[in-house]
């Protein structure tokens, strides 16, 4: 497998699961925060199913990670530094975001990252804005979608179990929603690992390795490790992230959650299929959020929710400027040019 490789490939394809660890590390919470929240699922078996489930979801897509590798600035002009400085970026915002207990979009980071080092190597013009403004709508549109598609459910689910004993009602969804947490799981793999898979490619193009080009089919090793970086990732768990989405964002018993990942899950496995790069850290916390709604709206803290929004407008700008100092850096001490 090394024939080929360079150095500078190895290093950046290692840059690559550092950030698809750290994307788990964070993303956990979109995983099982909510069952955690609910009580149905202690925290160590909770984030032991959700990377069983990652690793397994990798496999199932790979249309998001063409999508990042030639969707957002053309191939041609992508360099192994440039590469390198979009994973500096990402990375560094991933680990202090998810050190200060704060849930962000991964593929948000990764998305400002590839901008702000593709500006900095050859300005704006390399970047298909096309690619770019679906990304930028998808984040925008997916927190409300996943707030009224579980608002909806749970609406229903109201419905359904009206006249139904409190002590039924919760026994029942605590059964339902090892279901619905192993499907957000297993739809977060298959959406998220996909963001690394997409960088490793450009990576191997950049490099010339094997004739690889774009057009080809991402190699089964590729899979595999983003698939256990990501799920080692949420193995380790960001426990800080999973208490502010699954305990402090609002009040979940069993019927919630089930409401809220079965939301997430369906959104995420739809885009994850037709390529769109969608945050699942966005999706679940619309959803929490609408669940929360129907209730009555203080159900929901507006504060920490604010403070989770903050966190999502700065990420894209904040990643973006990361790497691009980062490719700028390289540029003045002579490694890059």
């Amino acid at each position: 497998m090394l024939e080929g490789f360079s150095l500078l490939v190895i290093i950046v394809i290692i840059m690559a699961l550092v950030f698809d660890f750290t994307n788990g590390w964070n993303d956990s919470a979109n995983a099982i925060a909510t069952v955690v929240g609910t009580r149905v699922l202690k925290p160590l078996p909770a984030v032991l199913l959700a990377a069983v489930l990652n690793l397994a979801g990798a496999f199932a897509f790979t249309a998001v990670a063409k999508m990042i590798s030639q969707g957002i600035v053309d191939p041609q002009h992508i360099t192994l530094y440039v590469v390198v400085a979009l994973l500096a970026g990402s990375i560094t915002w991933n680990i202090l975001m998810t050190l200060i207990g704060m849930p962000i979009s991964a593929s948000h980071s990764l998305i400002g990252g590839i901008i702000g080092a593709a500006v900095a190597h050859g300005g704006f013009g390399i970047l298909i804005m096309s690619g770019v403004q679906k990304v930028l709508i998808a984040m925008l549109v997916s927190p409300i979608i996943g707030a009224v598609l579980a608002y909806l459910i749970m609406k229903l689910l109201l419905i359904i179990v009206g006249g139904v004993q409190p002590s039924k009602v919760k026994k029942s969804f605590g059964i339902l929603q090892l279901v619905s947490v192993s499907w957000m799981a297993f739809s977060h793999g298959s959406s998220d690992a996909q963001k690394a898979m997409g960088i490793i490619m450009m990576a191997l193009v950049a490099g010339g390795v094997g004739g690889i080009t774009m057009d080809d089919p991402i190699p089964f090793w590729v899979i595999t490790s983003c698939g256990l970086a990501i799920a080692f990732g949420t193995a380790i768990g960001g426990w800080k992230v999973i208490k502010t989405l699954g305990m402090r964002l609002s009040k979940l018993e069993p019927i919630h959650g089930f409401a809220a990942e079965t939301a997430a899950a369906m959104i995420l496995t739809t885009v994850s299929k037709i390529g769109i790069p969608v945050s699942s850290t966005h999706t679940i916390t619309g959803a929490i959020i609408g669940v929360g709604m129907t209730g009555r709206l203080s159900s929901v803290r507006w504060g920490i929710a604010g403070k989770i929004v903050s966190a999502w407008i700065f990420t894209l700008p904040g990643t973006a400027l990361i790497a691009f100092l980062s490719y700028k850096l390289l540029v003045a001490i002579g490694i890059a040019g």
